[in-house]
This record gives structure tokens, C-alpha cells and sequence, in this order.
């Protein structure tokens, strides 16, 4: 089986500013560089024609490239539990469209349509019940912004689970034209 996602890899620069802001909150799981994205369109686990069915059918994607900038922090949570700390991207209205096309194209090989509404983000930490509070870190945070900077691909992700947490590795590179 092969676990799956769509995403972006912020350029560098970003990516280093998100770095220098990953502290503050006790017994949160900060991510490493190499786990930073931003996810289009999760997929999950699918068998070897399956991915290889993603893999092309993602190549029929004709999008623009996309200038992105970072704006704000955010949570997410699980029944009233924040497990998540995340930095918003936008604008969100191209990012948007293109989740739409790869869900479009997606759901024509017979997967299953997104099941969740899509909120363009880079999750930055994951938070268990003995973490510690969030408020101060979202009141420092809250003005988190960067320069645009262009992004022109996006990546089929595959997603190793281990005691470390998720590792990504790139599989396939698209291009925004």
C-alpha cells in the first residue's frame, strides 16, 4: 500500500522563517524542515495501480503558478482539543482552484471527493493532551506574514508512519504554468 497526498514544498525562505517561530508551547511536536507543506489534496493509502493511476492523472493539470505568502497562525482541534498549530497561506482563492482541479481529476480515476473543506495552511506543530498552552504563542504569531514568493510545481507525496513522526518523500513533480 501506498499513502498518498497533493502538496506544495514552501520555497526555502519560507520554510527558514517558519523555523525561527517553532518554539514556545510545551510538549508540542514541532515539524522538521523536511516535513513542512502545504497539502492540496490528501489521498491516503491505495494499492500500486491506484498510485499509479494518481501519478498520471495528475499530469493532465493545467493551473498557473501561484504567488503565495504567509499570513497568520492558526488550530485546529478534535473534539474541542486543539491538536494542531498551523500558518494560514494566501491568497487562498488560487489554491482553492487548484485543489478543485486535483480533486476533479482525482474523483474521475474512482477516488472518493475530498471529505473536508479545504483551508490552505503549513501545519507547524502537533499537540497532545499534555501540551501546554497555545494562547501566547497565537498572540506573538498572529501577525505572521512573509513576502509573496512564487511557487511553480506541486508534488505527489508519499507518507512513511514512524515513532518519529511522518516522513515525505516526493515522488512526482508537476508543473504550474
Amino acid at each position: 500500500m501506498h499513502r498518498l497526498f497533493v502538496g506544495i514544498r514552501p520555497p526555502l525562505a519560507m520554510r527558514d522563517l517558519l523555523s525561527d517561530r517553532m518554539d514556545g508551547i510545551d510538549g508540542a511536536r514541532w515539524q522538521e524542515d523536511a516535513q513542512l507543506h502545504l497539502t492540496l489534496r490528501y489521498i491516503g493509502e491505495v494499492e500500486r495501480p491506484v498510485a499509479e493511476d494518481v501519478a498520471a492523472v495528475l499530469t493532465t493539470i493545467h493551473a498557473p503558478a501561484v504567488d503565495l505568502a504567509l499570513a497568520g497562525v492558526g488550530t485546529f482541534d478534535k473534539r474541542g482539543r486543539i491538536n494542531a498549530i498551523w500558518a494560514g497561506v494566501a491568497p487562498a482563492a488560487p489554491l482553492a482552484a487548484l485543489h478543485r482541479k486535483i480533486d476533479h481529476a482525482l474523483v474521475r480515476i474512482g477516488l472518493p471527493p475530498a471529505g473536508r473543506a479545504f483551508v490552505p495552511h503549513i501545519t507547524l506543530a502537533r499537540l497532545n493532551a499534555s501540551s501546554g498552552p497555545v494562547g501566547g504563542f497565537l498572540a506573538a504569531h498572529a501577525g505572521l506574514s512573509s513576502d509573496a514568493m512564487s511557487i511553480d510545481n506541486f508534488l505527489l507525496y508519499e507518507s512513511h508512519i514512524g515513532r518519529d513522526g511522518s516522513q515525505y518523500d516526493a515522488i512526482a513533480r508537476y508543473p504550474l504554468k
